[in-house]
């Protein structure tokens, strides 16, 4: 009978102690969704070996998570879209070899790198703030592999172009910055804000759980099933920010930045490779034919069933493309050595 008993208390003394941690996240998903959202993206990093660090450049902080420390194959740079963050790229880097170097950075003003009232937030603004991480990092020690996805592809892009030393090789997925014969629904949005002066709320910023809902089905040709209240926290963690990707937002599709890309191609001398899935809504995929055409020895890979969320929809598939292309080029350099 004591022994039943003390088992008895075992049992009440874990499901006690279960019951906390068990409570606790019932309690954060229910009532704090945004602070759960915060722990899902430490856990992931914590998971894959990311480490998060802070580079300093002249009163300016740069934001940045790595893993790895360069070795034989090129350093990976990663930058990511409009009003996104570094942790966007979780869900590439798990499928990416551990001894590969890669970086993360939050974009400018972005997450956890410095924001300011009089900065220039316009494409070649941006690529020159990244020029600055890139040598106060040092990554540039040696050329490196560049990766860009929508905004971030199109600062990628005018960057191989400003800085083409530097660059042995580069990614653009659905790159912003050109003009594709094809019109997206986005281009749709984008021509009833222009005629309302701005006025209508912008697609890409959305302000209540449903406009988030309304953000993914636009750029997502897969349809997740995300519960309410992590929509509800995925507004809560954006809204302090909403003013200033309001104004980023106006340096991007304005004249100076909405076709950056496009008019720099002419001077990418690093080999290429282009992701894009071909549903996108937001950056017709008929863009890459006009990248392809002004640079023809790039590689273009389309993907099926896939929208403009290329990292979030299909981030095996895009890992393994990246992968292959930099192991070629690096291949094909070799192969020019050995015959020179």
């Amino acid at each position: 009978m004591a022994a039943d008993l003390d088992v008895m208390n075992l049992f009440i003394i874990a499901g006690g102690t279960l019951a906390i941690p068990i409570l606790a996240f019932l309690a954060s998903f229910l009532l704090w969704p945004s602070a759960l959202i915060q722990v899902y993206y430490w856990y992931w990093r914590r998971t894959l070996g990311l480490q998060v660090r802070y580079a300093d450049c002249g009163g300016y902080r740069f934001c940045y998570s790595y893993r790895g420390k360069p070795g034989m194959r090129p350093s990976i740079l990663m930058l990511h879209g409009f009003s996104a963050h570094k942790d966007m790229w979780l869900t590439v880097v798990k499928y990416l070899p551990k001894h590969l170097h890669i970086v993360c950075v939050d974009m400018p003003g972005h997450e956890g790198t410095t924001r300011t009232n009089n900065e220039d937030y316009s494409i070649q603004g941006q690529v020159i703030r990244i020029h600055q991480f890139v040598e106060t990092v040092r990554l540039n020690r040696k050329q490196f592999h560049l990766v860009g996805t929508s905004m971030g592809g199109n600062v990628a892009g005018v960057y191989a172009a400003c800085y083409p030393a530097e660059i042995c090789s580069m990614t653009l997925i659905c790159p912003d910055g050109i003009r594709h014969p094809c019109e997206t629904k986005f281009d749709n949005h984008l021509q009833d804000l222009e005629h309302s002066n701005y006025t209508l709320n912008i697609p890409l910023i959305p302000t209540t759980p449903e406009e988030m809902e309304d953000m993914f089905r636009l750029c997502s040709h897969v349809r997740f099933r995300i519960p309410q209240q992590i929509l509800q926290g995925l507004v809560d963690v954006r809204q302090p920010h909403n003013t200033f990707y309001q104004e980023v937002f106006m340096e991007i599709v304005g004249e100076k930045s909405r076709y950056a890309l496009q008019d720099h191609l002419h001077l990418i001398t690093a080999p290429l490779q282009v992701i894009w899935g071909k549903q996108d809504q937001v950056v017709d995929v008929s863009g890459a034919a006009v990248i392809a055409e002004m640079l023809p020895g790039c590689r273009v890979d389309l993907l099926e069933n896939c929208g403009h969320s290329v990292v979030m929809e299909r981030p095996c598939r895009t890992a393994k493309l990246i992968l292959e292309f930099i192991i070629l080029q690096q291949n094909a350099r070799g192969g020019m050595k050995k015959s020179s």
